[in-house]
């Protein structure tokens, strides 16, 4: 369903944060209800026993040293019909996009569109389709881009991009997982600090579901080498310079000798818009 067609919300049903100073830390946001998330929302639910989470502790151990296709292979065997991925086209996730085209092509996957992606980015939906006949959902806020900012009195993202990111993907997120018992994320561990200690499965305490997170021991080069031994599509702001692409409007080409995630949300002290983040 088109936001187009969804009365915007009210302002007051949004968390609100004052506008901060780019050189302060911006606060977290988070869903306050109690209502059942993720998993637990499935049917029937699973729930984070003490006992499943050792299973998971245990099977993450295991994966250490299997190969991304093999994390894949485990996830689909033991949590498909309800497993799921999210992906927003960067090179990791059109890489797990490309070894589930093999190993379980019916998996649903899905992109949280902000309405603030790069045409280049919504141009990969189109040649996912064409090469793995595989067709990415497009999960949507419940209000377009021109009455979420009517509501704020402008773009929300050049004073909070927490609140922006919470409202446009966070949320988003948690309605898609809703009902999911595991979901894959293309994150690496090399990628920054607080990527560096994911598990290769764990429970996702944020959305309340595993999280499998195939490629977190492999590098950069070993995802670039895989996409051009098997021509694998690419978003091709990767060759202007953009190491990571999100929103256009908090995203930037980096600089020689800049972390890869240097160019998001740059002037703010954030490099993550909090799917990934505990």
């Amino acid at each position: 369903m088109s936001a187009r067609a969804i009365q915007p919300r009210s302002p007051g049903d949004s968390p609100k944060l004052p506008i901060m100073p780019a050189n302060e830390p911006l606060p977290l946001l988070k869903i306050d209800d109690e209502t059942p998330r993720g998993a637990l929302a499935a049917d029937p639910p699973l729930v984070p026993t003490e006992d499943f989470l050792k299973e998971l502790e245990s099977e993450s151990q295991k994966l250490e040293s299997s190969t991304p296709q093999q994390i894949l292979e485990y996830a689909v065997e033991r949590f498909a019909p309800n497993f799921t991925m999210a992906t927003a086209f960067g090179p990791e996730g059109m890489t797990i996009i490309h070894m589930l085209s093999t190993i379980a092509p019916e998996t649903p996957i899905f992109n949280l569109d902000t309405g603030y992606q790069f045409q280049e980015t919504l141009d990969l939906r189109e040649r996912v389709k064409e090469k793995y006949g595989i067709e990415v959902e497009y999960k949507l806020p419940d209000t377009t881009v021109e009455q979420y900012e009517a509501m704020h009195g402008g773009p929300l993202y050049k004073t909070n991009p927490n609140q922006c990111c919470f409202d446009r993907k966070l949320r988003v997120l948690h309605e898609a997982a809703k009902g999911k018992h595991a979901w894959a994320s293309a994150i690496r561990r090399d990628q920054s600090p607080d990527r560096a200690k994911a598990p290769i499965v764990g429970w996702d305490r944020k959305f309340q579901l595993v999280k499998v997170s195939p490629l977190a021991n492999w590098t950069k080069k070993e995802v670039w080498s895989l996409i051009n031994d098997e021509d694998i599509p690419y978003n091709p702001l990767h060759d202007q310079g953009y190491s990571s692409v999100g929103c256009f409007p908090c995203t930037r080409a980096v600089q020689p000798g800049e972390d890869e995630r240097a160019g998001r949300w740059s002037g703010f002290q954030k490099t993550e818009c909090g799917l990934h983040s505990q």
